[in-house]
């Protein structure tokens, strides 16, 4: 009893917010779970059952769906689940069934509910009193400069009102900053042009001076959103201009604050959700940038922010499925709609092209291709028109090599295993990341066990599996420098996608598939390696800490860019990081490095 506890204890170690106990408290809590071994198919709670506490998994995969009997998730070790209706009334709002044989360890209610109580991770992590949208950023505690509008429109004091009109006119907007070199003088609104101008009959050559609000009054960009809400409410005002070092910066409006408050990734779920046309979609996508920028000036983790992302295409492309069946029909055999690249691995940020597949059942009959071949190009066309463009390597189910049915699908990745070409390196590993979207999951769920399996016992393959993640380096020059691309449009900047997480996203892959890890995301899988002994503990902790570090300022970069008014990308300028910053993220491609090298120097002994 005393092994299991101690092995228990050892895995609470790896899954938050477990990993916030204190030595002692964590081996009390561990000896308090259950652990049970269930096989396959078995029922571990239906909807409306009454809960004695939640269930962690520790080994093994499990499916929950809904009330509808809609698939929910597919979660596998560390992913707890059968909290929300543990702690809204005791009763399970889902369904829980094993689908690959699994330990699930379940922690007593009372437990659970103290821990809450007791300590702010547990409470942070449990807590399902508020609704989703108020689990984002908040407006009250953001700073000014993550709110504003930079580069404000602005305006001449000695220039016409007309003018002025005109200016507000063409570029949509209902204030100009009145400035002179920079120098904030004041303040001129739609308001005042109906107010001062027209209702007191003055003439459209009026002096712009004569009619602002002189002196506004201002904000520095370090102050709260709510020293914004405040002051608005106070002066009645809806126009705050931002001002540091007696220069203009940005400026505040009451419509930036309410579109603000609108967005939030719950809401644009729901909205996709709701469409009847990619063109619809489209205008739900187009607000991911500032979505993004809410959640990084939110200080959210890079894994939240980009799940958060993902699940958005998850569900524009969930809802474009159940357009192409409405309009073409049922499908005539099941079929699974499949995710690779970053939406698979629920990594996307605010730069993402669709690479997808369609595994369809071996009942599948030539005359059955037409539908999918016109149900493939309804969803990809559909993703390109919301903004997912098509992959430049065509790597997408509306190819007739990405639409084929199990045995095909088996018989590729069979082929790729016993020749590992360079070719069947790069297809292999595309395709080991794998996510159902939509569809019967059953058709990837023994091929994807199977294919592992198969893998991790050919040396040969992990081999020349683990040549090819040692293709993308990461950036690093001589004397602690960064080895920055040297000419054209990125010239002096760093790829934070190819020689950043890229690199690491390679080594996860290699060591999921040498454990025979079910994870697909990045951090999950180095989670699940140093769980699992494929990594040291140091190796994982550090190559984890690394990785954050890269993914962070990747988005932090591609949000500076989006509060700029530009397009994010993935390229980042060394000279735009302080100091302390530059040190890290070269000791963060120090450890990738070590890594890589490590893996390679064993690349022979695997097996």
């Amino acid at each position: 009893m005393d092994q299991q506890i101690d092995a228990i204890r050892a895995f609470l170690e790896t899954v938050h917010p477990y990993d916030s106990l204190p030595r002692d408290e964590l081996a009390q809590v561990a000896a308090s779970f259950s652990r049970r071994e269930l096989p396959a198919g078995a029922e571990i709670y239906s909807n409306g059952q009454p809960l004695d506490g939640i269930f962690l998994i520790k080994r093994g995969m499990v499916e929950v769906v809904d009330a509808n009997g809609v698939l929910v998730s597919i979660l596998g070790p560390r992913n707890s689940f059968g909290e929300r209706g543990y702690l809204r009334d005791g009763l399970a709002v889902t369904s829980a069934r094993v689908t690959e044989n699994a330990v699930i360890l379940m922690l007593p209610g009372a437990v659970l509910k103290r821990l809450i109580a007791t300590s702010p991770a547990f409470e942070r992590f449990f807590n399902r009193a508020r609704p989703a949208e108020a689990r984002g950023p908040d407006l009250s505690t953001l700073k000014v400069k993550d709110l504003m509008a930079r580069n404000p429109i602005t305006v001449s004091p000695d220039a016409s009102v007309t003018e002025a009109a005109r200016l507000m006119r063409d570029k949509h907007v209902s204030s100009l900053a009145v400035a002179d070199d920079g120098v904030l003088l004041g303040l001129v609104t739609t308001r005042d042009l109906t107010g001062r101008v027209l209702a007191e009959g003055l003439s459209g050559e009026t002096p712009v001076r004569q009619v602002m609000t002189p002196d506004p009054v201002a904000l520095p960009p370090d102050a709260l959103g709510s020293d914004i809400l405040h002051m608005m409410l106070e002066r009645r005002i809806g126009h705050v201009p931002v001002v540091a070092d007696g220069k203009l910066r940005g400026i505040i409006t009451q419509t930036d604050l309410t579109r603000f408050q609108a967005v939030s990734s719950a809401q644009l779920v729901r909205d996709a959700a709701s469409c009847e046309t990619a063109a619809e979609m489209a205008e739900v996508t187009a607000r991911i940038p500032q979505l993004l920028q809410q959640l990084v000036a939110a200080h959210n983790a890079h894994e939240v922010v980009t799940r958060l992302i993902t699940d958005i295409a998850d569900t524009v492309t969930r809802r474009l499925l159940k357009l192409a069946e409405a309009e073409l029909g049922a499908p005539p055999v099941p079929y699974l709609w499949l995710a690779c690249g970053s939406q698979g691995r629920q990594e996307q940020t605010g730069v993402s092209d669709q690479d997808n597949c369609l595994i369809l059942s071996d009942d599948v009959t030539p005359d059955d291709m037409p539908y999918f071949k016109a149900l493939a190009k309804f969803v990809s066309d559909g993703l390109n028109t919301a903004g997912y463009f098509y992959c430049p390597g065509d790597m997408m189910a509306t190819a007739d090599r990405w639409c084929q049915p199990v045995r095909t699908w088996r018989r590729y990745f069979q082929g790729w295993i016993d020749t590992p070409s360079p070719e069947a390196q790069m297809l292999a590993s595309v395709m080991f990341d794998l996510r159902p979207i939509g569809g019967h999951t059953a058709l990837f769920r023994d091929l994807q066990a199977e294919t592992l399996e198969k893998a991790s016992k050919n040396s040969i393959f992990v081999a020349h599996m683990i040549s090819n993640s040692l293709k993308h380096h990461p950036p690093l020059g001589l004397l602690r420098g960064f080895a920055t691309i040297r000419s054209g449009e990125h010239k002096n900047h760093i790829d934070m996608k190819h020689n950043g997480v890229v690199p690491v996203a390679d080594l996860a892959r290699v060591y999921a598939l040498r454990g025979r890890l079910m994870a697909v995301n990045t951090r999950a899988r180095l989670l699940e390696a140093e769980a699992e002994g494929v990594i040291s503990v140091s190796g994982a902790r550090d190559l984890i800490e690394a990785y954050d570090l890269i993914a962070r300022l990747r988005l932090e970069n591609q949000a500076a860019l989006i509060k700029a008014g530009r397009k994010p990308d993935n390229f980042l300028a060394p000279s735009d990081l302080s100091d302390f910053e530059r040190s890290h993220l070269r000791d963060a491609f120090v450890v990738v490095r070590t890594m890589q090298s490590s893996l390679g120097q064993r690349a022979g002994t695997l097996g």
